[in-house]
């Protein structure tokens, strides 16, 4: 910002500052990599300055994906977004960070084969305000649920032993996630084991 401002731009100038995944630093039994779908690998930085928006320096919990950037960048400099686009403009957060807001964000990894893995699998998850929903292989190599209210760090499983309510939320989950992330196994070619 200083540069900015030294050079007369910090009025013109949108900055946008983001990393592509977030990473265990021990957490769930010494994880120690981001090839998870917890919080913790999944959660990722994403700083937006905007000249004139009263959210400047001020964060927010609501949840956004990064193909929500570009729509806010077109948003932003007054561009007209392409209609066929994924994502929206987070310039309603950008305006007031605790304005309401229904974001959800997927996320999906490969876990290659290893010692403990046989064969590659296909791992999405859906996160909302409260919950993240994680199938493995399209729930056939395993299902997660958990409750953000009560357990943020993500370590009491839900989806092992469902009560009725995590049964209404997993179903629902589980369609939102099957129409937007597919659980397949990519056909196309990819290092199938780690190494």
């Amino acid at each position: 910002m200083v540069a900015l401002e030294r050079l007369n731009l910090a009025d013109n100038t949108i900055v946008v500052l983001w990393s592509d995944h977030g990473y265990h630093l021990g957490e769930h039994n010494g994880i120690w990599q981001k090839r998870t779908l917890f919080e913790q690998s999944a959660r990722s930085p994403l700083i937006i300055r905007a000249p004139g928006m009263k959210g400047n320096g001020t964060a927010s919990t609501r949840i956004v994906e990064f193909v929500d950037i570009y729509p806010t960048l077109t948003d932003l400099a007054g561009l007209k977004t392409p209609k066929s686009l994924e994502g929206r403009s987070l310039k309603p957060l950008l305006k007031d960070p605790l304005t309401e807001w229904n974001g959800t964000a997927i996320t999906q990894v490969l876990r290659p084969a290893d010692k403990r893995l046989p064969k590659p699998v296909m791992g999405r998850s859906i996160r909302t305000e409260r919950w993240r929903y994680t199938d493995w292989g399209e729930g056939k190599s395993g299902v997660e649920l958990y409750d953000h209210a009560a357990d943020p760090m993500e370590f009491n499983n839900l989806a092992l032993k469902p009560d009725t309510e995590a049964k209404t939320v997993m179903e629902r989950l589980r369609k939102l996630l099957e129409r937007k992330a597919s659980g397949k196994v990519p056909t196309t070619p990819f290092n199938p084991k780690r190494l």
